[in-house]
């Protein structure tokens, strides 16, 4: 089931009478309900507008086409989508959709926000077939209901996304990152907050236990980044990396490719990041590495194990990423709502898919 337009697509989830699971360049392992509703027939840059900071694409067309279309105009997209590709062993290309739908956002997140941050409009097909248009092509064109937001990381289960409209940034004319070396996960957490307070406009801030270093990112004309670089190794002492290695550094920490071909199950977990030296003690995970100045952690662990029961009570949540179907049929991929929290969220699902026919049980 591959709609090729906007139209086609209403017309099909109008018709439906039961669930199908929607997909786009398939890279992110999703199992569920079958059929499939492809939207990779929904492809291509309607709007690109380079002087406005502003790109509007139908939800099938790959990152790859949009990094492609960015990259001959300077700019980029600033929240830094990862490609799940290498740590799930899957192929496909990574979709424009599927990254708004699930809210990737990569290291840069702690500086610029994440994908919802730069989300201007989406255009998108709820569960009665009705196609629904909210937000725009400018920051300040949202009234009402903020459906933009809402959609980013709603992963398919409030409606079928057809088009989205982005705010994009200028590429940073360089980067360098600063490696230092810590002693353990509490003085690394230290270490980034203390990076991140600074005046330096650091845009990376990650531990990496296995070798024992904090990576610390400057980006920017080639002048401030020299100087900014120079004030951060000073208080902070340190080694340079320079551009051409910080650049292949960077984008294997987004993709977490550490973990690709090592067996184990991998979870990812938002928590505040003070909390992150306990939490990291409590799961004794087989390997860590730690993204956003702690803030997200991403945890290899045998095969099977409930991290979130071995965790117990902690303020944040853990996402199941890679796992063999029973392990993730059992335990779910999301973090379990508390009973408000799902009452709520089963309402507002009952609103824009009153008959329950996208993607159902991947959220709960």
């Amino acid at each position: 089931m591959r709609p090729e337009t906007e139209a086609e697509l209403a017309e099909f989830v109008a018709g439906l009478d039961s669930p199908v699971r929607i997909a786009g360049g398939g890279t992110r392992g999703i199992v569920g309900a079958e059929p499939v509703l492809s939207v990779a027939g929904l492809s291509g840059i309607t709007l690109y507008e380079p002087g406005a900071l502003t790109l509007v694409a139908r939800v099938g067309t790959p990152v790859a086409e949009i990094e492609a279309a960015l990259e001959a105009e300077g700019q980029q997209l600033a929240f830094e989508p990862m490609d799940h590709r290498d740590l799930l062993g899957t192929t496909g290309e990574p979709t424009i959709g599927g990254v708004v739908a699930a809210n990737i956002s990569g290291p840069r997140r702690i500086q610029d926000g994440a994908c919802r941050d730069f989300l201007l409009g989406v255009r998108y097909v709820d569960g009665l077939g009705q196609v629904i248009k909210n937000g725009g092509r400018v920051m300040k064109n949202v009234t009402g209901y903020d459906l933009v937001k809402l959609m980013a990381g709603s992963w398919g289960t409030l409606g079928v996304l057809s088009e989205v409209s982005l705010k994009v940034l200028p590429k940073s004319e360089t980067q360098l990152t600063l490696a230092i070396g810590v002693a353990d996960t509490r003085a690394a957490v230290d270490l980034m907050s203390t990076a991140l307070k600074s005046p330096y406009e650091v845009s990376g801030a990650t531990y990496d236990p296995a070798d024992g270093q904090v990576l610390l990112r400057i980006e920017g004309f080639a002048d401030s980044v020299a100087y900014r670089i120079d004030r951060l190794r000073e208080s902070l002492g340190g080694e340079c990396i320079e551009m051409a290695n910080s650049v292949t550094r960077w984008a294997d920490l987004r993709d977490v490719r550490a973990f690709r071909d090592i067996d184990g199950d991998v979870w990812r977990l938002s928590v505040k990041p003070s909390d992150a030296p306990s939490i990291a003690e409590r799961i004794s995970a087989n390997q860590t590495l730690f993204d956003w100045g702690g803030g997200l952690i991403w945890a290899l662990m045998p095969e099977g194990t409930d991290l979130r029961a071995r965790m117990g009570q902690f303020e944040g949540h853990a996402t199941l990423v890679r796992a063999s179907a029973q392990t993730m049929g059992e335990l779910g991929r999301f973090q379990p709502e508390n009973t408000r929290m799902k009452a709520l969220t089963q309402a507002i699902r009952q609103k824009f898919d009153p008959r329950s026919v996208f993607n159902p049980g991947l959220m709960g």
